[in-house]
């Protein structure tokens, strides 16, 4: 008694027993292999090979942090908000500890710095400095990035509210 690959049977029962039962295992497995083009002397199918690196460099090499950071900050625009960043965080570096003790910088926007100084004395001096201080920004930071430097004296208490005000004379005309 044999099954249709010719594999014996077990004895009475109709179901292969021990040996037969991997017998007809091991040839329903060849005969499957076979029916999808595969025999066991053929040589196997290599997978496609990807491209090598090589001696030359490829999109798979190692990149410095610095390098890849200018890239991502190039890519997506970013180089005038860090150029200001850049600016506003290193204040004592680039005008001096003297400068930066006496005034720090509120804002760099469209090319306008706005600085803040400590006092009314240093807001003069200040606006006197400000053709120096320009062109020391220009030589360490680039060209453009400070075209104009606003000077304000130390803040006062500002009475206005909200975005939308009355011009005219403000709170003073409340008291009598």
């Amino acid at each position: 008694m044999s099954d249709e690959f010719g594999v014996p049977r077990g004895t009475g029962d109709g179901e292969p027993k021990g040996p037969d039962l991997a017998r007809a295992a091991l040839s329903r497995a060849r005969a499957a292999a076979k029916a999808k083009g595969l025999s066991p002397g053929a040589p196997r199918r290599r997978r496609p090979e990807v491209s090598r690196s090589g001696s030359g460099p490829d999109g798979r090499d190692p990149v410095l942090f610095g390098a890849m950071i200018r890239r991502l900050v190039a890519e997506r625009g970013w180089e005038e908000t860090t150029t200001a960043a850049g600016v506003l965080a290193n204040w004592e570096l680039l005008v001096g500890p003297e400068i930066a003790d006496h005034c720090r910088p509120q804002s760099l926007t469209d090319g306008e710095l706005v600085l803040v100084a400590e006092s009314s004395a240093w807001a003069t001096q200040l606006r006197l400095l400000t053709r120096t201080l320009q062109a020391r920004l220009a030589d360490q930071v680039g060209p453009g990035v400070v075209q104009k430097i606003v000077v304000r004296g130390p803040a006062q208490a500002d009475w206005r509210k909200g975005p939308r005000r009355v011009q005219g004379r403000g709170p003073r005309d409340t008291y009598g």
